[in-house]
């Protein structure tokens, strides 16, 4: 069993195990100390006591999953990993694959149930600040050929000093080229309808506009504050429940139909959040929402640069902050900076 001050050899250096930071049934995550003079880590390895016990079959996929997550971010050029977690490093212990990754402070489900606690929510402009940032993410995953499969809050990194969003954990993500219904992949609770109901051949006919559905409980789960779609809880109540059989027993509940993506209700809560604070961004948002989580795959936005043009339709109905941004902040230290022309100090004066 892996247990803290354990050393990992990977291809570029020796890490030293801190302590574990997170984990699931597939995977577990230590801080973890690399060569002398380089950050902290993020190491990510297979559950190893759930490997053991798992049927062959699934532990071929676990492997397979944390191999392809390897190949994908090993592509990036590093002009694309603004908004993607960077892989420092890679390699294999105890014949499983591990994955160096940058680390950094929490993720964005933390930080929401983090505010949840304290009665708050996320203000309306950081909302949007990370929807853009993540869509720009999908927006590489699709530009590389890939559907992604699994955005949920814990899968997007969060540095909350620089109000940055990073999109990690790649197992699921399936070759756009493969076109062919494919098997379960995901989370329940953030899945579009084809991503939980297989299709009539059998499989899941997903696309980049599953990503973009999921994109959209995103958008409903921040604004309202942390309050997921009723539609996801349905799906993920009949995961736990009954594993990929939950969409049959799901249907059978609602006489043979889908259950309803988006209520009145739910509408309503989310367009009352958005008017307390910023009153004029209310039919633009609901707009965005609406396409984003509109039942029919095809009547989704087709590409990233549209949901971007439904953000800046938005973000043009939300007053500027009245905090500085970075680049004015550094201004008024009598920084050299891109808005004062990199003056000088003493010319800043």
């Amino acid at each position: 069993m892996t247990t803290a001050d354990t050393i990992i050899a990977l291809e570029l250096g020796h890490y030293r195990l801190r302590e574990q930071i997170g984990g699931s049934a597939y995977g577990v995550i230590w801080r973890a100390s690399g060569p002398h003079g380089t950050r902290d880590v993020a190491l990510k390895l297979i559950n190893q006591p759930q490997m053991e016990r798992a049927d062959p079959l699934l532990r071929e996929r676990w492997i397979a999953s944390a191999a392809n997550e390897i190949t994908f971010l090993q592509s990036l050029e590093p002009w694309d990993e603004r908004h993607i977690v960077r892989l420092l490093d890679s390699g294999w212990h105890d014949g499983l694959p591990v994955l160096a990754l940058e680390l950094m402070t929490g993720d964005l489900g933390k930080h929401v149930s983090q505010l949840k606690a304290r009665g708050q929510a996320p203000d309306f402009p950081s909302v949007l600040d990370w929807l853009g940032q993540i869509n720009q993410a999908l927006a590489k995953v699709h530009q590389y050929g890939w559907r992604y499969l699994d955005l949920k809050p814990a899968n997007l990194l969060f540095d909350h000093h620089l109000n940055a969003v990073k999109l990690a954990d790649f197992g699921t993500n399936r070759q756009l080229s493969q076109l062919h219904a494919h098997s379960y992949a995901g989370t329940a609770n953030w899945q579009a309808p084809e991503q939980f109901f297989p299709a009539p051949g059998g499989g899941y006919a997903t696309g980049t506009h599953s990503d973009f559905f999921s994109l959209g409980t995103l958008f409903y789960y921040l604004v309202t504050g942390g309050q997921v779609l009723r539609f996801c809880g349905e799906c993920g109540e009949a995961y736990r429940a009954h594993h990929t059989y939950g969409a049959e027993v799901l249907r059978q509940q609602h006489g043979g139909a889908l259950p309803t993506v988006l209520h009145e209700d739910e509408e309503a809560r989310f367009a009352a959040c958005v008017t307390r604070s910023h009153p004029r961004a209310q039919d633009a948002a609901l707009t965005l929402l609406r396409a984003l989580l509109h039942a029919d795959p095809a009547e989704r936005p087709r590409h990233a640069i549209q949901i971007s043009r439904m953000l800046a339709a938005i973000q043009s109905s939300v007053p500027e902050r009245v905090m500085p941004g970075l680049p004015a902040m550094v201004q008024n230290l009598r920084r050299p900076a891109a808005d004062n022309g990199w003056l000088t100090i003493q010319e800043a004066r």
